[in-house]
């Protein structure tokens, strides 16, 4: 009912007014597509204004109308603002042609709009730069090719705007240098030396997109330069995990995990910055623990074994858990350690706190599994804290200690027949295993073992409601009943190590997929962004794209620049055809929901 009434209000100079009417335009246009029209003459005509804020603004709001009627109209004045003299309109007119490509490709490529939009970042302004690329690279996210298509010349140009423009055009550039492959070591190296400084950003996503560059890169770089990088990146993401926002510390953790994996020992002179603070919330100290697993070496290994065994005394139970795993992770990844893993290990066994020893049950089980045959001595503190065991996990670990060293256990048979009397009440899981350390009892001491088994043998093929457990109950019945020899080969077999590297490694592809994506929520998830989005085939329908349309990054300015002469000859001719973009889409930066307060 308003909205013949709001549009009258079009007219009024006030810039306020204007903003505040172009604002209504922009939310209700769809509603009253037929009423837009009669706003059009007064947006062309403000785009001449003489004013740049005005035209750029009347500019804008044309692009973000997402009404067909539009589209016809927006061109002329969209071509004008291109070639504007004011640089706060160029850049505006930069955003707006992917905008315009949205609500019509074929008419933005057939009037040669995304190769003026390509000749833009030859300007002489690094905002107009910026969202130049910015428009170019969500252009090329939509239809899957490369229309930035970066050669030596314009990579120049997008370093010498790296230093001046905002700190939202930044990332846009790093993200493209990061997205470029040089043609040889000079590049690389000149790429690296003009990106370090922004290792020193206050803002974090610029923070991460240049360690996101560094690494791509730093490979091709002689050894003084590399090293050189490598510093500086340690120092930045070690400030980086010291930042307020406990949000921020967990996303640098996440991609910090991944660096690590790519530069193993980067960090190695600072492992006393991701020791846990008593104010740190649990995830984020969670991925400190796995932080101080990754960084475990023998040099370093009792200042961690120090501070883990300090965690496991503090008052969060799933802390204390995740503290006294990651001892015996410690454990099976620096065998120099192990005996104190054991004597921290012993400690805690004898604290006879419920969780803590069954959680050091479990660890002392993995340690048996990777250094089988030693650390023998510590199967009797094992047996003294059965009683204090409840959870399922934990109970089958200490029947598998159990039944694997069934022949030196004096009261082997004693321990396992204290849990046949609550068989059906256990899981699964605890089933399975009381049936297996029963089969090896009988295999390593028949004599003992002999009215067990058959107990055993029984309930689970006979009174069992589990189908795993009376298919591994038929299995042994079958393998006792045929040759005791090639039963002891196959249940007493040579179990395989564990390997500690398994948990915390991710395989090469991947990383470098992840690496790519650094500062990204893929990189968050530690997936690909290819596994949990759906890469877009197209730009979408007018009718179903949102109102907001893409974000300008920079923020508004009055100042104007001079235009720059004779930069043409940086722009090479392309063949006609493009190549397929094989890089899957990107989702939008974690950090830019978390720490943009600007408009948007």
């Amino acid at each position: 009912m308003l909205f013949p009434d709001v549009i009258s209000c079009i007219h009024d100079k006030t810039l306020e007014l204007k903003k505040l009417v172009y604002l209504y335009l922009i939310n209700y246009a769809r509603a009253k597509p037929e009423l837009i029209i009669l706003a059009v003459n007064t947006f062309v005509r403000d785009c001449e204004d003489p004013n740049p804020l005005i035209r750029a603004l009347a500019l804008r709001t044309m692009a973000c109308i997402r009404v067909k009627k539009i589209v016809e109209y927006l061109m002329m004045p969209l071509g004008k603002c291109i070639d504007d003299v004011d640089p706060y309109v160029r850049k505006t007119a930069a955003i707006c042609v992917s905008k315009f490509y949205d609500m019509d490709p074929q008419r933005c490529e057939d009037e040669g709009f995304i190769e003026r939009l390509r000749r833009m970042i030859g300007d002489s302004s690094p905002m107009v730069v910026a969202n130049a690329v910015a428009s170019l690279c969500d252009i090329g996210d939509t239809i899957g090719y490369d229309v930035l298509r970066l050669k030596p010349k314009l990579v120049n140009k997008l370093l010498a705007a790296l230093n001046e423009c905002s700190e939202w055009g930044q990332i846009v550039l790093l993200d493209a240098l990061a997205a470029y492959i040089p043609e040889d070591e000079n590049e690389a190296m000149l790429i690296v030396e003009k990106t370090i400084p922004r290792l020193q950003h206050v803002n974090s996503a610029v923070m991460l997109g240049a360690v996101k560059v560094i690494l791509l890169n730093v490979e091709d770089c002689d050894e003084e330069l590399s090293k050189t990088a490598l510093n500086k990146m340690a120092r930045a993401l070690v400030t980086l995990v010291s930042v307020d926002s406990a949000e921020l510390r967990y996303v640098a953790l996440r991609n910090l995990r991944l660096v690590i994996q790519k530069v193993p020992n980067l960090l190695s002179k600072n492992i006393q910055a991701f020791f846990c603070k008593y104010n740190d919330p649990f995830y984020v100290k969670m991925e400190k623990l796995e932080l101080l697993i990754s960084l475990a070496t023998p040099k370093f290994m009792e200042k961690i074994l120090n501070e883990l065994k300090d965690y496991a005394t503090e008052a969060d139970i799933d802390f204390v858990r995740a503290a006294v795993r990651a001892i015996g992770r410690c454990a099976l990844k620096v065998e120099s350690m192990v005996d104190k893993c054991i004597s921290v290990l012993l400690t805690l066994l004898q604290s006879k706190v419920s969780y803590v020893v069954q959680e050091a049950v479990i660890v002392v089980r993995d340690i048996f599994r990777m250094y089988p045959g030693k650390y023998t001595s510590v199967i009797v503190p094992l047996c003294a804290v059965l009683d204090l065991l409840d959870e399922p996990e934990a109970k089958a670990s200490m029947m598998w200690v159990v039944g694997e060293y069934a022949d030196i256990i004096d009261n082997a048979a004693e321990l396992l027949d204290a849990f046949l009397d609550s068989f059906h009440d256990e899981t699964p899981e605890v089933q399975v295993e009381l049936l297996t350390a029963v089969v090896k009892l009988f295999l390593k001491q028949p004599a003992q073992g002999q009215e067990l088994v058959t107990a055993v043998l029984t309930m689970s093929t006979e009174e069992s409601t589990n189908a795993d457990v009376r298919d591994r109950g038929y299995m042994y019945w079958r393998l006792l009943s045929s040759d005791a020899k090639i039963a002891r080969s196959v249940v007493l077999r040579e179990k395989p190590k564990i390997d500690p590297k398994l948990e915390e490694m991710i395989d090469d592809e991947t990383l470098q997929k992840l690496l790519e994506e650094l500062g990204m929520v893929s990189s968050v998830y530690h997936k690909p962004a290819e596994e949990f989005i759906t890469p877009k085939v197209g730009p979408a329908p007018i009718d179903e794209i949102g109102d907001d349309g893409n974000v300008d990054l920079d923020e508004e300015s009055e100042e104007e620049y001079e235009d720059e002469d004779g930069d043409e000859d940086i722009f090479e001719e392309e063949e006609e055809e493009e190549q397929p973009k094989e890089e899957e889409n990107e989702v939008n930066f974690l950090f830019w929901s978390v720490c943009w307060k600007k408009d948007g």
